[in-house]
C-alpha cells in the first residue's frame, strides 16, 4: 500500500492537478487538515472512504492514523494545501513513515505564489527587469530562520521576493528591505489566492504595514516585493522567444540541408 502526499493547491478546489484528483478518488483513507484544505475536495474521495481531519492532531497521532490505514490495506491520500515543496511540514512525516517501512510518494500541487501571481495578472520574471524569484519567510517563535537566511541578508540580493507566512510582520519586513529595495519599491500582497475571499492590495514598500492593517490581512497571504511589479517599468525588454534573431535562426535552421 502507498501513502500519497498530494498538493491540494492554493485554495480553489478546481486547482488540484488531474493526477492528484485521480489518486484522491482511489484512496480508501484521506487524511487532511480541515483548516487548510477546501472541503469540496473531499467529494472526490470514493464512497465509503475514511476521512480524518488532522487540524488538531499532533504528529504522532497523525502517523498512527496513516499506519493503521496502511495496515488495513488502504492506499492513503495525505492532502496538503499548496505544494509539498514549500512550508508543508512534510519532512517530519517522511521520516516517521520511512522508519515504519511505509511506502510514500509525492504528488505536486499548484503553489500559493503561483496562484497569487495569476491573481495579479503578472509575470514574475520580466526580461530586462528581473529573472530571479526568491521565496522566503520571516523568523517566528515557532520556526526560526537558519543563519544567513534572515530577511536582511536575503534582501542584499535585490531580486524579486515572494514572502510567505509574513503578513503579521510587515514593519519588520520594511525595516529589513528598505535599505536594499528603497522605500518606494512596489509591493503586491495577495491574501487567500484563488478563493472566494481573495484580496489584493498594492502599495510602495514604506506603506506596507498600514496597507495590510487597513485590509485586515494578517495570514494566508503572499507578499511580493520587486521592480517587476511596476507596470510602467521602462527597462523591460521582449523575451528572446519572440525576437527577430530567434525567428531568423529558426528560418535558417529549417532551410539548412540536413
Amino acid at each position: 500500500m502507498t501513502v500519497y502526499f498530494i498538493g491540494a493547491g492554493p485554495g480553489a478546489a478546481d486547482l488540484i492537478t488531474l493526477r492528484g484528483a485521480r489518486l484522491l478518488g482511489q484512496c480508501g483513507t484521506c487524511v487532511y487538515a480541515g483548516s487548510l484544505v477546501p472541503p469540496e475536495l473531499l467529494a472526490l474521495c470514493p464512497d465509503g472512504a475514511e476521512l480524518v481531519d488532522t487540524a488538531r492532531m499532533p504528529l504522532p497521532e497523525i502517523i498512527d492514523v496513516i499506519a493503521a490505514a496502511d495496515a488495513r490495506g488502504h492506499d492513503v491520500a495525505r492532502l496538503h494545501s499548496g505544494d509539498l515543496s514549500l512550508y508543508s511540514a512534510l519532512a517530519e512525516q517522511q521520516r516517521e513513515l520511512t522508519a515504519r517501512g511505509i511506502d510514500h510518494r509525492i504528488v505536486p500541487g499548484v503553489p500559493a505564489f503561483a496562484a497569487a501571481a495569476a491573481a495579479l495578472g503578472t509575470e514574475l520574471t520580466v526580461p530586462g527587469v528581473g529573472q530571479s524569484l526568491l521565496i522566503s519567510r520571516v523568523s517566528t517563535l515557532s520556526t526560526d530562520m537558519p543563519p544567513g537566511e534572515d530577511l536582511a541578508s536575503l534582501a542584499a540580493t535585490g531580486v524579486t521576493l515572494a514572502l510567505h507566512l509574513a503578513a503579521h510582520r510587515a514593519e519588520e519586513i520594511v525595516a529589513a528591505l528598505a535599505p536594499h529595495y528603497g522605500s518606494e519599491c512596489p509591493t503586491a500582497t495577495v491574501a487567500f489566492a484563488s478563493r472566494a475571499n481573495e484580496q489584493i492590495v498594492r502599495c510602495p514598500l514604506r506603506r506596507l504595514p498600514e496597507t495590510l492593517d487597513a485590509a485586515d490581512i494578517r495570514r494566508t497571504a503572499v507578499i511580493f516585493v520587486g521592480r517587476v511589479l511596476d507596470p510602467a517599468r521602462s527597462e523591460a525588454t521582449d523575451s528572446y522567444l519572440y525576437s527577430h534573431a530567434r525567428m531568423t535562426k529558426l528560418r535558417t535552421d529549417r532551410e539548412s540541408p540536413r
